[in-house]
């Protein structure tokens, strides 16, 4: 795999599909930049968050086709691809088989069981789903309120636990009038009283049990089993890795990407897949390095590298884990230690994890901006909490969002912002963090907004509503917004500095990389064979050098 450059985008986010992205990198502003392209997962067939609910591995219809993928080979950029290991959409083919046909499914052991799971290790609830045992609920991570389950209504009428880790919704359709008379057997004015009492509940997001029949509650049970029996879901349903099905199903995904061009993949929630009783539900050990070499030896088949993403705090070494496991892993600590540097005019902490990645020989993608946000927490173990807490606040002061998991205080994962306004709007400090990022080590991933220094987009945040944090840095732009940005000094500097990097030969991974600093002074020299190529900065002064030979 080379370490060029690689850009990060949706396939809508310049332009309106990937076609338009494909016109972009072949502009002459954009000539040797990039060697690479990380296309987010709505470039598939998908429903929610953006593309990480995914129904099945086909392109949108919406987005992208064939073609495309062809003209970015052509270009010479390879792709970096998405695959979530863990989960897949309520709409996905096998979770819509098992809706179907329940027990007599193909892919009834597709998905989890809650109360398989954990027969004989828990107390069965009224409700019909079994609550695991304290010693067992200790040792696990939620990531929202509650147990992790959504209970499925089976063609038999029986309801069903399947764990489900992130999201869910369960909608419940109005029958009409008509539909009424016959499903209560009554006339049409008992049934249009029955309409608006069930219209009033259902508009009010109440549960059919939790509805209100008041003198007609003798039409209760038929009403509700009828409910019941037409729910609508959405979500994401945990795989079940001990199926072979689910096997069967990783092969052919990464078979679809492979032959899409992608050279890396992304796995995305990989570390919530491998589930066993008495385990965390987490990054259980062995389990998680398990699933990994299972994974990685179905991709070697295809010529892909894997590239497992987890978040952590640096204090948990997990980073460490997984590159001693032999892959590359995302650093997510540069961007926060990038801001600590031009906040504190002190290169130290920067200098000092520099070192590391260089001295431990970790094999790193790393970033300023991403589609999620900046990873501040993740710094704990590497800086001072007070210090974290300092760089929280100065992006929040500089209108970043901060969105706690169900309430918990640092529970979070990011600082949602773009880093343009989590630098204070300040071109020049953006242009010393693209310098810095671009010359420390690993392969650099670039998001599209920090390119063109996109602000915080708070309009956004509002269209998108509740949970619409993310939004702030995932501005669609225009291919009118792109050309005024392309005549901006920043934007034309940053094209520069990454044309730099993709073309000077001093930057491989397997290089030398010296590093030197002290305070306001940070300095970093690639060198491999006898070409060699250094990057000065001045944190006081905001000023940079680069020589080369």
């Amino acid at each position: 795999m080379k370490n060029n450059p690689m850009l990060n985008a949706y396939p809508d986010s310049i332009g309106e599909r990937l076609e338009d992205i494909v016109k972009f990198l072949n502009k002459d502003e954009l000539k040797n930049t990039f060697g690479s392209f990380y296309i987010l997962p709505s470039i598939f067939n998908t429903d929610l968050d953006r593309g990480f609910s995914v129904i099945d591995y086909d392109l949108s219809d919406e987005f992208a086709k064939m073609e495309d993928l062809k003209k970015l080979k052509e270009l010479g950029i390879d792709l970096k691809l998405d695959f979530i290991l863990n989960h897949a959409s309520v709409l996905s083919p096998q979770f819509q088989d098992l809706l179907k046909n329940g027990e007599k499914s193909k892919y009834k052991d597709f998905f989890i069981n809650w109360n398989e799971f954990w027969k004989d290790n828990g107390c069965m609830t009224e409700d019909g789903y079994i609550m695991p045992n304290k010693e067992h609920l200790e040792k696990m991570f939620f990531r929202k309120p509650g147990l992790p389950i959504l209970m499925v209504r089976m063609p038999d009428g029986k309801d069903i636990p399947y764990w489900n880790t992130f999201y869910q919704k369960v909608s419940y359709k109005q029958p009409t009038i008509q539909e009424l008379m016959k499903i209560a057997n009554v006339q049409y004015s008992t049934a249009s009283k029955l309409y608006n009492i069930v219209k009033e509940s259902l508009d009010l997001d109440k549960k059919p049990i939790e509805i209100d029949f008041g003198k007609l509650e003798q039409y209760k049970t038929v009403v509700c089993d009828y409910l019941e029996s037409n729910r609508e879901y959405l979500g994401q349903m945990d795989l079940n890795i001990r199926s072979n099905s689910v096997w069967e199903f990783y092969d052919d995904t990464l078979k679809k990407l492979s032959n899409y061009g992608a050279s890396i993949v992304r796995l995305d929630a990989f570390a919530y897949a491998p589930k066993e009783v008495g385990a965390k539900n987490f990054l259980n050990e062995p389990g998680t390095w398990d699933l990994l070499e299972k994974v990685c030896n179905l991709a070697k088949k295809y010529n892909l590298e894997l590239l497992p993403e987890i978040h952590a705090s640096y204090g948990e070494k997990i980073h460490e884990k997984v590159s001693k496991q032999g892959y590359m892993t995302y650093d997510f600590f540069l961007p926060g230690l990038i801001i600590d540097a031009l906040e504190t005019k002190n290169c130290n902490y920067l200098k000092s994890w520099a070192e590391e990645i260089v001295d431990k020989k970790i094999k790193v993608v790393n970033m300023l901006g991403c589609h999620d946000g900046i990873p501040l927490l993740d710094l704990k173990g590497l800086i001072p909490d007070e210090q974290i807490q300092k760089l929280i606040d100065i992006v929040v002061s500089r209108g970043g969002h901060v969105k706690d998991l169900h309430g918990a205080k640092n529970m979070y994962y990011q600082v949602n912002a773009t880093y343009y306004s989590a630098l204070g709007e300040d071109d020049k400090k953006m242009l010393l963090a693209r310098a810095i990022q671009l010359f420390m080590p690993g392969k650099p991933q670039v998001w599209y907004l920090d390119l063109f220094c996109g602000k915080n987009d708070y309009e956004g945040v509002k269209r998108a509503g509740k949970d619409g944090h993310k939004e702030i840095n995932r501005t669609n732009l225009s291919m009118e917004e792109i050309e005024t940005g392309l005549q901006k000094d920043v934007v034309q500097k940053q094209l520069e500095l990454l044309r730099v990097r993709n073309q000077h030969p001093a930057f491989d991974f397997d290089s030398d990389i010296e590093i030197i600093g002290e305070n306001n002074k940070f300095s970093i020299k690639w060198t491999k064979n006898d070409r060699w190529i250094k990057l000065d900065c001045d944190l006081e002064t905001l000023a940079y050098i680069i020589t080369n030979n």
